[in-house]
């Protein structure tokens, strides 16, 4: 991205002082030393391991992660205020980081027995790579729906079958894995477990060529007699489902913060670009018309990024949160696409050849809509509260 695509759009009142510095100096990270690496990466359909290792020196991999087991010690919405940061330069290092964070790491932290926390949350934040393996090829959105089974054999369990669409899937070492432990209790038997790729029967497929997050790895796995020992489960057998619904409901906060950074770089660049470029004599920042579309793409991304931001107060408070984290994916998935939409058509023939950065926003955008539960599934969520509400309350 050139110099004007650092120009900032930033309320930072929603935002504490340590999330805020925080936040800038990883932007300002992003723009020093993924900036110049991201078109490269995303043509290569590969990230730059160096990269990984970055975020693993900055403590970027374990932000929740208390400090003893060398983790930053820090709360919710600063990791989503890493991620929204990371998301405005490149969306492809911003799920590395948010799938770890929001979804890896806050199952461990949560669910996890003293004994798992011990061996494995040093090495989340300092050094290992981890992914979220639920999908499978006949369960997307009915994620319960689930063919991997576990068998337990001794002190050992055995787990057949596989997984898709799986993020992180080519560099990580650590998988959080669903599979039904007792098939005859439906959802009720599925079960959670933390698993290591180096163990045998463990297996990648291949790695899909996407249309956008083109550097952010996603692969097919498979499990033939894979042996787990009965410590690595998370959570109580059975309890699989319930771990997989609330790591996912603030998972959709952290691809919120994910689609307001590709919003904010859109408007960005825009803004920038309308300024400089020169039509009937002046800049066409000048005429009305540009004006509005600024103006509305500013007013949807900050409606947006107040509902991302709310969702992670509110997770934080421990408040229920299910329809403002359904409201913050949607809303934030809709603008991101809006507002790289709309920049794109702003720098007209520049904005659709990827020497100019909104084509790659553009692409980027579009899976807001798709995982972590499609835009349909949190209109679900969502009309689920509308219709339990007592409306003469």
């Amino acid at each position: 991205m050139s110099e004007n695509a650092a120009t900032t759009h930033s309320p930072v009142s929603i935002l504490a002082e340590h999330e805020r510095e925080l936040a800038e100096g990883v932007y300002q990270f992003a723009l020093d030393e993924i900036a110049a690496k991201s078109l490269a990466m995303d043509r290569d359909n590969v990230m730059d391991p160096a990269l990984i290792r970055k975020f693993f020196e900055l403590d970027l991999m374990g932000i929740e992660i208390p400090e003893e087991y060398g983790g930053l010690g820090q709360n919710f919405t600063t990791a989503i205020a890493v991620i929204e940061a990371l998301a405005r330069v490149d969306a492809a290092c911003a799920v590395c980081v948010d799938v770890q964070n929001t979804l890896f790491n806050n199952a461990i932290l949560r669910w996890a027995s003293d004994d798992l926390k011990k061996r494995y949350l040093p090495v989340l934040a300092k050094e290992k790579l981890a992914a979220y393996a639920l999908s499978e090829p006949g369960s997307g959105s009915d994620a319960f729906a689930l063919a991997t089974t576990a068998e337990k054999k001794g002190d050992r369990w055995v787990l057949n079958g596989g997984k898709l669409w799986i993020t992180n899937g080519l560099e990580a070492e650590l998988f959080l894995v669903f599979a039904n432990a007792d098939r005859s209790k439906g959802y009720k038997g599925i079960t959670a477990f933390l698993v290591e790729s180096r163990w045998k029967g463990f297996g990648k497929g291949k790695k899909e060529d996407k249309l956008g997050i083109r550097a952010s790895s996603t692969l097919a796995l498979s499990f033939e007699d894979l042996e787990v020992p009965e410590e690595n489960v998370v959570g109580k057998v059975g309890e699989g489902y319930r771990i997989a619904i609330e790591t996912l409901n603030e998972g959709r906060i952290g691809i919120g913060a994910q689609m307001i950074g590709i919003a904010r770089a859109a408007l960005d660049y825009a803004t920038s670009y309308t300024k400089t470029r020169v039509q009937f004599g002046k800049p066409i920042a000048e005429l009305q018309a540009v004006q509005h579309e600024l103006a509305r793409m500013d007013m949807e991304l900050e409606c947006a990024r107040l509902a991302v931001y709310n969702a992670a107060r509110l997770k934080e408070a421990g408040l229920p949160f299910l329809r403002e984290a359904a409201i913050a994916k949607l809303k934030a998935s809709e603008v991101a696409e809006m507002c790289a939409s709309r920049g794109l058509e702003l720098l007209g023939g520049y904005g659709y050849v990827k020497d100019y950065p909104l084509e790659k926003l553009y692409r980027d955008a579009k899976i807001g809509k798709i995982y972590e539960g499609t835009s349909f599934m949190q209109l679900n969520t969502i009309a689920k509260d509308v219709l339990r509400r007592d409306l003469k309350a």
